[in-house]
């Protein structure tokens, strides 16, 4: 099969559409699939390497960190696409390359396959001065772009609920985003861990929670720290960087949590394993999720979690076996002390961890991915346009 996937984001950005691109393609070539990508280059220059297309584009960071946009309503490349005749296109953003997506499938009669990885109603803080109407045009926005698919793919049943709150019309399946959980499987022995904990400034006996992420203002990282106030024997380590660092470590310093807290800034996303173990809990008060890879990236590690409640934990998160959902700071630091002051029950809960990711892999994605695929290639061929047999029925009947 011939996979166009075109992405908005692409490397050497890090963020969990990047992630999920790059595992995606690494997995489907494995399984024998050809496998382009379109995507906006870093500068003015548009070019080609490794079957990835980069189109000119200008930065956007204004209206979101690292954004870029294109005006490019023609170019070249998508000729050479064309001529390629890929047999299904598997969309990734609703913007700039959504635009390049629909341009190649009306040239080629491929259908559009559309992962909507982002809740843009938590993001209206960026770009409506009114979160009212923020929403309102996020639902119209969504809506409209989705409606011109033939297939979305939500990561969970959080985002499938919310597109059908949207009332989109084309089919939606949950297929949840895979990692490789090679990267995640290397055992860092006692003295490696005690060595690397060394080189962060922790101790050998400290306690330590962990948050890794973007560091903006949707991720209530706030929280945590809040909570960290009251008890004096932790520490917590903020992997990451982002637009609201500068906010959190003047929060830190407002708290007096100077000393217990550490910011490592960006990491190399090879090196993120090291950082999970390095800690004890991983932790995290966002509800503005997806996925959220890094829940699961957390328990690949054999990390207990301990999440504020989100829909999109559903099925990732169960209480009591590989972590615990919290909707108070009593229950927080419940779980907390579950975790911390039994050895027995911590190592329960980090064995589960280990088990409970494998679902998550890869491979798994990418397989439920090109059964999706078929899917929509069926449909459009055949009767995408007959009112008897409406898409969303038919992909439900295949299912």
């Amino acid at each position: 099969m011939r996979v166009l996937i075109t992405t908005d984001w692409y490397k050497p950005v890090v963020n969990g559409v990047v992630t999920s691109v790059v595992n995606l393609r690494e997995e489907l070539i494995r399984q024998g699939n050809e496998v382009k990508i379109l995507t906006l280059s870093p500068d003015q220059r548009s070019y080609v390497d490794d079957e990835v297309y980069y189109i000119q584009s200008a930065d956007a960071g204004k209206i979101y960190p690292h954004a870029r946009f294109s005006i490019c309503l023609w170019h070249p490349f998508f000729r050479l696409l064309a001529d390629w005749k890929p047999d299904v296109i598997h969309s990734q953003c609703e913007f700039s390359t959504f635009l390049y997506a629909h341009t190649i499938a009306r040239m080629t009669q491929a259908p559009i396959v559309h992962t909507y990885h982002t809740i843009y109603e938590d993001y209206t803080h960026y770009f409506s001065p009114s979160e009212a109407v923020g929403k309102t045009l996020v639902r119209k926005f969504s809506r409209c772009v989705l409606n011109h698919t033939d297939l979305v793919i939500a990561p969970t049943k959080k985002v499938e609920r919310l597109l059908a709150e949207y009332e989109v019309e084309a089919p939606v399946e949950t297929i949840p985003t895979g990692i490789s959980l090679e990267r995640f499987d290397r055992t860092m022995d006692h003295e490696e861990r005690k060595q690397f904990r060394n080189s962060l400034g922790i101790g050998p006996e400290e306690r330590v929670l962990v948050i890794l992420g973007r560091l903006a203002q949707e991720k209530n990282v706030e929280e945590i720290l809040g909570f960290l106030c009251r008890r004096k024997n932790l520490r917590c380590l903020i992997v990451g960087g982002g637009p609201y660092r500068e906010v959190l470590e003047a929060r830190v310093r407002e708290l007096e949590l100077d000393g217990r807290v550490i910011f490592t800034g960006m990491v190399p996303p090879e090196e993120t394993g090291r950082y999970y173990r390095a800690g004890d809990i991983f932790v995290s008060a966002s509800n503005s999720e997806t996925q959220g890879l890094t829940y699961v990236e957390a328990l690949a590690c054999g990390l207990p979690a301990i999440c504020r409640k989100d829909d999109c934990l559903e099925g990732v998160i169960e209480n009591g076996y590989n972590g615990w959902q919290y909707e108070t700071e009593e229950e927080f630091w419940q779980a907390a002390d579950r975790l911390l002051n039994s050895e027995a029950e911590y190592a329960r809960v980090s064995a589960n961890a280990s088990r409970s990711a494998q679902m998550f892999s890869k491979e798994i994605f990418a397989q439920r991915a090109e059964q999706a695929y078929r899917r929509a290639i069926f449909c459009h061929r055949f009767f995408i346009k007959d009112e008897l047999f409406p898409a969303r029925l038919l992909h439900s009947i295949w299912k």
